[in-house]
């Protein structure tokens, strides 16, 4: 579990997060959602410590990271996974090879293990086939596919997601969705998505948070999100064709 407590932050005199607190449960999709320049990069770079807030917590199971020194920062991004908006892939590697780079870098599993639990992150995603390929022969689904089994490799306990969706056809992103999950539920992981795919919103969105003018506006469920009063968050769900047809088939 995750839990950011009275977060503030500034850039120079304009305000971007204002008093945000939230928790994001493990085993579960917890999507940050809004317009652009809502806050929601700057709240997922404050959650990892990438950015550092004025005031706040952020409690990784208890463990405030705004706490931490470098050397405690460093074990807790090992037991983090994360998944870019442009997958990230070293082009220079193989895909097998991309998905044992953190394995490299920070296991202390034999070569054998850790080829292992490779291969087995690539099974996972259904890109075992791929493994021998580079990244420049992937299609951009099996790109973000190689790029969620690299983010796992580790074990995460904590999974960050920043737009995974971003430049996929509907088919691919709903695939990709459907692999965030059920990672997150078969592995009980702390999974937050930035998104602004109004499918993952539906398909996916066990705990939605909706920023506006940097504060929580909203907060709720999939299952709620089309029933609310709330004048902005209506203004930016039915900007999205998606939303319109999903209201109408409920009429």
């Amino acid at each position: 579990m995750i839990e950011v407590k009275d977060i503030h932050k500034k850039f120079g005199s304009q305000t971007v997060l204002d008093n945000i607190n939230a928790i994001f449960d493990n085993g579960k999709a917890n999507l940050i959602i809004g317009q652009s320049g809502a806050g929601k990069t700057v709240l997922l770079k404050c959650i990892v410590g990438l950015l550092e807030p004025e005031e706040g917590k952020v409690l990784y199971d208890g463990r405030n990271i705004l706490s931490f020194n470098k050397r405690e920062k460093q074990m807790l991004r090992r037991e983090m996974g994360m998944l870019f908006q442009n997958a990230a892939l070293f082009d220079s590697m193989s895909v097998l090879e991309n998905v044992m780079f953190p394995l490299d870098m920070f296991s202390d599993k034999t070569y054998n293990e850790r080829l292992k639990r490779a291969r087995f992150c690539l099974e996972r995603v259904n890109l075992l086939d791929a493994q021998d390929k580079s990244p420049e022969e992937l299609s951009g689904g099996m790109q973000k596919r190689a790029a969620i089994a690299r983010a796992i490799a580790l074990e995460p306990r904590y999974l960050f997601c920043d737009e995974p969706n971003s430049g996929l056809d509907p088919k691919t992103s709903l695939i990709i969705d459907e692999l965030i999950h059920g990672i997150t539920t078969e592995y009980d992981i702390t999974t937050i998505v930035n998104t602004h795919d109004m499918n993952s919103v539906m398909n996916i969105g066990d705990h939605i948070i909706f920023l506006a003018d940097g504060k929580i506006s909203w907060e709720g469920n999939k299952d709620h999100i089309l029933n609310t009063d709330n004048k902005r968050l209506n203004e930016f769900l039915f900007s999205s064709e998606i939303l319109r047809r999903v209201a109408g088939d409920k009429q």
